[in-house]
């Protein structure tokens, strides 16, 4: 294929983030993953992950509930472990010989890691993305409210990646000054993972020492894209005059064809522990998106487009091209294993 859409197979063989880890506790819980259902369960410690839909009459068993540790059909009652096997049928009373194919596959691999519970379907390709910041202690952590929207997670992840769309789609925050030029970069590539560093000016109106005219409007900072596939993004924003570290993470659930569920973080260690000033800095982030989002609900497919001819790039969008590479790596690679 030459789209990747968010129903796409190849993408069964990667990390996704689910849910919030304070979305699963007491019962069952649905998600959906590349137009799949799913239902998540916690046991013990442990989360888990099914396919939500029991082999007998093919209920949700997200409609059902928890029993000794496992999930048991609201249907007729069937019990399933977190690895799948089925372990009990209650109208064949105890002790049955209970049918091989009664049980579900589960998902290859589940995890928590940043207050998110994510899932492989099939053996994941790379590992989980790497935020050095969530585990610092003097950086403060600010999620954002996970929000549903319908569009593709690979043109999101396009527009988080892409530096030349600041003036234009950012005039509201931080895209108010007038340079619109892209600095000339390069792209360091990891596997299915790539990084990029340059330095470049910008608008800071969240800088207290701007309102006191202390520190111009215009500073200089110093940004580092990180991406690990399929839809993880990571940026770390060092800030030259007003000083300290802002860090934004980015994580895609490409959950329908056409809904995607976003969940963005804000790690700051520049607000003195404040949780007022942290509130801001989320709620400013919150705005940033709000303006992206007003030319990605405009988009009429929901398909990021793979073949590097079907659109006219230029130098200033290598790290988006990159983009394109892993992702047809990602579709290469699974077609390979079939």
């Amino acid at each position: 294929m030459t789209e990747l859409t968010n129903v796409h197979p190849a993408l069964r063989s990667c990390w996704h983030p689910v849910a919030t880890t304070d979305e699963i506790v007491d019962g069952p819980a649905q998600v959906w993953l590349l137009g799949e259902p799913w239902v998540l369960f916690r046991a013990g410690s442990a989360v888990h992950a099914l396919p939500d839909r029991c082999p007998h009459r093919l209920a949700p068993l997200s409609a059902g509930t928890i029993v000794g540790g496992t999930v048991q059909c609201g249907y007729h009652g069937w019990r399933f472990a977190g690895d799948g096997r089925c372990c009990e049928i209650p109208a064949l009373g105890p002790g049955a010989a209970l049918p091989g194919r009664a049980s579900v596959r589960p998902a290859a691999a589940v995890a928590e890691r940043y207050g998110l519970v994510w899932i492989a379907p099939d053996e994941p390709l790379c590992d989980l993305p790497d935020v050095p910041e969530w585990d610092d202690p003097t950086f403060q952590i600010g999620p954002l409210a996970p929000q549903r929207v319908a569009a593709a997670a690979g043109l999101l992840a396009d527009n988080f990646l892409d530096m030349a769309h600041f003036p234009f789609v950012h005039r509201g925050t931080i895209g108010t000054h007038d340079d619109r030029l892209v600095a000339d970069y390069s792209v360091e590539r990891d596997g299915l993972s790539f990084a990029v560093t340059m330095t470049h000016s910008f608008s800071n109106p969240e800088d207290p020492g701007v309102a006191v005219g202390e520190r111009a409007l215009v500073q200089t900072r110093t940004m580092r894209y990180e991406y690990s596939a399929p839809f993880a993004m990571r940026l770390r924003l060092d800030y030259h005059e007003a000083g300290g570290t802002n860090t934004l993470t980015l994580f895609l659930q490409p959950e329908t064809l056409d809904s995607c569920r976003v969940y963005m973080t804000v790690l700051r260690n520049d607000l003195c522990g404040d949780p007022g000033r942290l509130a801001d800095a989320v709620a400013y982030e919150q705005r940033v998106f709000d303006e992206d989002l007003v030319i990605q609900r405009k988009y009429t497919t929901n398909a990021l487009p793979l073949d590097l001819t079907a659109e006219v790039h230029t130098r200033a969008d290598r790290i988006t091209v990159e983009l394109r590479r892993v992702l047809a790596e990602v579709v290469a690679s699974a077609e390979r294993s079939r």
